[in-house]
């Protein structure tokens, strides 16, 4: 993977709708202060929470403050992602923007108006659309970044042969590729060809890590921490991680966070960081972005690393 992994990354997807306005505010100004600098967001953040029906409430918690906050947008990288956005208010996913070059460009000129911002640091394809040409989806990105509103471009939720081959599309036409995946990951993995109860959601496979090691793709991972499922006793793990290889890795994970002196939840993300993985941290408390932001100090062994190897 390349050199410009970006460490913790802040995920806003409830900024203005499940976080207020001035929560996120707090939340943001603490990452900044913490040291973190890349924000993830996407336009349809959060359509099945706002009682709009669509997305782009997160995008607009986020315009706010950069607007609050002169000189903030030095400060921050700042990447969101087009698909998946009703373009009819709670009709989803019957009316869910695509990636066609007309819903990419569209995507994005929305997107940077909510932020208030000439650029993305980063544009992801939430997901893939199967019924769009994927050169035409390689050319849209890559006139996002010939044009500068867009610096870099990756795909989320994407099958690894799929991004591969948008990637040799966009050698034969010039374009900027994909130069980043993003998908779910986190310590404790499901029942092998489960399905996920989430619409969207794709888990990051050996053949993703393969490809972004042969190719030098950095990866972002996305419910990293489970939705809280690692520390709090009123958010269980969900029934697909209900297998054996569960207990064990939790098993080891108490030792381990003992023997650092963290918490589990820090243990979980510097075991991703240790792998060059970059996770998505979502939080609601300022609490909670200063547990996130310490767990860059959290120092795992080659033993334990090979430890948790083991009870996977």
């Amino acid at each position: 993977m390349n050199n410009t992994n970006p460490g913790i990354v802040l995920g806003t997807m409830g900024f203005g709708t499940q976080v207020d306005s001035d929560t996120s505010f707090a939340i943001l100004d603490s990452f900044v202060a913490g040291g973190g600098d890349w924000l993830d967001t996407a336009n349809c953040y959060s359509f099945w929470a706002d009682p709009s029906g669509v997305g782009g409430a997160s995008e607009r918690v986020i315009g706010a403050w950069l607007r609050a906050r002169p000189g903030a947008r030095d400060s921050v990288r700042i990447a969101t992602k087009v698909r998946q956005n009703p373009l009819v208010p709670h009709s989803w996913p019957q009316s869910a923007e695509g990636l066609s070059a007309r819903a990419v460009h569209a995507g994005m000129r929305e997107s940077l108006e909510r932020l208030g911002v000439d650029h993305v640091d980063m544009l992801w394809a939430h997901a893939e659309d199967r019924t769009v040409p994927l050169a035409d989806t390689v050319g849209a990105f890559g006139e996002l970044v010939a044009e500068g509103t867009a610096l870099r471009v990756g795909a989320a939720n994407h099958t690894a042969w799929r991004v591969e081959r948008a990637r040799s599309l966009a050698r034969e036409q010039g374009a900027e590729p994909w130069t980043a995946l993003q998908l779910r990951h986190s310590l404790v993995q499901p029942r092998p060809l489960t399905p996920l109860a989430e619409g969207g959601h794709r888990h990051l496979t050996p053949d993703d890590l393969d490809l972004a090691a042969s190719e030098g793709l950095d990866v972002w991972a996305y419910s990293s921490l489970l939705w809280g499922s690692y520390t709090r006793p009123d958010k269980p793990f969900q029934d697909i991680y209900d297998h054996p290889g569960t207990s064990r890795v939790l098993a080891v994970l108490d030792e381990v966070a003992e023997e650092v002196s963290a918490t589990k939840n820090q243990v979980v993300l510097a075991w991703l960081l240790h792998q060059g993985i970059a996770p998505i941290v979502g939080v609601s408390r300022v609490q909670h972005v200063e547990e996130a932001l310490a767990a860059r100090d959290v120092r795992l062994s080659g033993e334990q690393m090979a430890r948790f190897e083991a009870a996977r």
